[in-house]
């Protein structure tokens, strides 16, 4: 995990812009830093904060090669195929770095042929000077973030958050409201002129959720074909762990108790005893005082053998950390904010206390294997394969963006198996009814693929969907209550819904607690909601609901938990 920041055909001083954007992401990338002003790119600025994760030794960027010594790349990713890549290829490597592969895949087949071999996470640009071209590229889920902003007169910046970005605007000629995420799963190719200005000469979508992924993968398709959908999700699972084992810091994972964390913790115990690894691996929980996460994430930690670490917090944390988060998140959504508190204070805790830095998640899982109570409404099987297609579309405007800003505030490199390339696609082209929730139970599938195994105690392989927020609070008093409690002390004039709608007609809060959240969000990125979040996120098939909470659905079950 790391941070990438560059600024391309701005005549203004690029010291004075950098000195007032690139630090705000140094969080990203802590143990060094580099900016470059290359000679034979005129007003251009290209600046990296590195996170070790692989090859402590070299692997600073601006990455430059000896092969290619007038190109240039700044990369925040994990390619997990870059050993395959060079078998199969025969490329001569330089580095150890993982992301050294991209330079080889686009020098000998082009930009849409070098994304297309990529399995794993990333956000780049690619600067060949002796071409003048430049091209931006983002991993098919949007893990790893990525934001641009252009100006009508060939000005092009962009950064690993907006943050970096949003002081930049007041310094760019010709500047209109442009600064929005990257897409994922796209690619885009530039032209640089003489006076080092870009012009946008191609954008192409390369991946969408479901595709089948172009490169050799790590199970062949032909040892899928032969066995059944349990035996082949358990395969792919378990290869998708596998090989994002590659680090060289310590690994840890989160345990909320849920299925989706434990599924991930068990294999990561699993795979990491093969390895010989010179530590033991941590689990982090956090809740309030008598929270379900934390009694069943205790559970999974002593039947798995974890080092386990417990985290709780109270309603003083909550309200302390409330604006932070905000800021840290770059988005008013009141589902991703609520969920994002006890992760942020999780992922400040492991900082502080442990040297794990790269932590295993179960992000990805709701919206692959319709993990959603909601789910259970939907009406066809059809319907809810759209809407599992729909959800990963967006993910990088929700759950992932909460994952990736949580973790990496705290200089912590996120890892996310659930949204592995070649599973993902598998488990999606299974047959849609084989997929819905079945007897009242959602993920049953998935759940079904791993009984028997002993990998997890069968209460937990088999426990209710619980909402993050809710899981993590104690049973008499749900986060989203803590929190409108919070800001209703904080707005305690009566809420207007005119005046509110007429301030903010996009995506219009509708509850004080939504206000705030706008109104913390504005301090920071005035005017950007519209392009950061086109709407609040929501279930789906559910009637008389305005309030995105787990808690207010029919089938809700969290409340009898004992």
């Amino acid at each position: 995990m790391c941070g990438i920041w560059a600024i391309f055909g701005s005549e203004s001083n690029l010291h004075t812009v950098c000195a007032n954007a690139f630090d705000k992401i140094e969080h990203r990338g802590p143990d060094a830093w580099r900016v470059e002003y290359d000679k034979q790119l005129k007003n251009c600025c290209v600046g990296f904060h590195r996170l070790t994760i692989v090859d402590c030794t070299y692997g600073m960027q601006p990455m430059k090669l000896h092969q290619y010594p007038h190109r240039m790349l700044v990369c925040n990713g994990e390619l997990y195929n870059c050993k395959e890549l060079k078998r199969e290829f025969d490329f001569n490597y330089e580095t150890f770095s993982d992301v050294e592969c991209i330079f080889h895949l686009y020098e000998k087949f082009g930009i849409e042929k070098c994304v297309k071999n990529l399995d794993g996470v990333f956000a780049f640009c690619i600067i060949d000077i002796p071409k003048r071209k430049l091209f931006l590229g983002r991993d098919p889920y949007g893990v790893r973030p990525l934001f641009r902003i252009a100006s009508e007169n060939g000005v092009l910046g962009i950064c690993s958050e907006a943050k970096g970005l949003t002081g930049v605007a007041a310094n760019l000629n010709g500047y209109k409201k442009k600064l929005k995420p990257f897409p994922p799963g796209t690619f885009e190719e530039y032209d640089i002129s003489d006076k080092g200005t870009v012009k946008l000469v191609r954008s192409e979508k390369y991946f969408s959720p479901g595709d089948r992924p172009s490169f050799k993968t790590f199970v062949p398709w032909e040892d899928i074909s032969l066995r059944s959908h349990e035996e082949n999700i358990k395969s792919l699972l378990t290869m998708a762990v596998k090989k994002r084992l590659m680090a060289d810091r310590r690994i840890g994972c989160l345990l909320s108790g849920g299925l989706d964390s434990s599924l991930i913790a068990a294999l990561l115990l699993q795979e990491a005893k093969k390895l010989d690894l010179p530590y033991k691996i941590q689990s982090f929980a956090v809740g309030m005082e008598s929270s379900p996460d934390l009694k069943k994430a205790r559970q999974v930690a002593t039947y798995l053998g974890t080092e386990h670490h417990e985290v709780i917090f109270s309603e003083e944390d909550v309200a302390k950390v409330l604006d932070t988060v905000i800021y840290t998140l770059e988005t008013p959504d009141i589902t991703t904010i609520r969920a994002s508190i006890a992760m942020y204070l999780l992922s400040k805790y492991i900082l502080d206390n442990t040297d794990t830095t790269v932590i295993f998640s179960g992000e990805g899982a709701d919206e692959i294997a319709q993990g959603y109570i909601y789910f259970r409404d939907a009406p066809s099987p059809k319907a809810a394969h759209e809407d599992s297609l729909r959800l990963l579309r967006e993910i990088y405007l929700f759950d992932g963006l909460r994952a990736d800003r949580t973790i990496s505030s705290q200089s912590l490199e996120l890892r996310v198996p659930f949204l592995d390339l070649q599973f993902s696609h598998y488990f999606l082209s299974i047959d849609a009814k084989l997929r819905q929730p079945r007897d009242g139970v959602e993920k049953f599938l998935l759940r079904s693929a791993f009984e028997g195994t002993n990998l997890l105690p069968k209460d937990i392989l088999w426990r209710h969907k619980e909402a993050f927020s809710d899981g993590v609070a104690s049973k008499k008093k749900s986060l989203f209550v803590i929190l409108q409690e919070i800001t209703e002390k904080r707005l305690p004039e009566p809420f207007d819904k005119v005046a509110v709608s007429q301030k903010y007609p996009h995506c219009t809060p509708t509850t004080k607690e939504a206000l705030y959240y706008r109104e913390v969000f504005e301090k920071s990125y005035a005017g950007l909601a519209e392009t950061f979040l086109p709407f609040y996120w929501m279930p789906r098939w559910t009637e008389g609901i305005t309030d995105p909470s787990a808690r207010f659905i029919k089938h809700y079950a969290a409340k009898s938990e004992t």
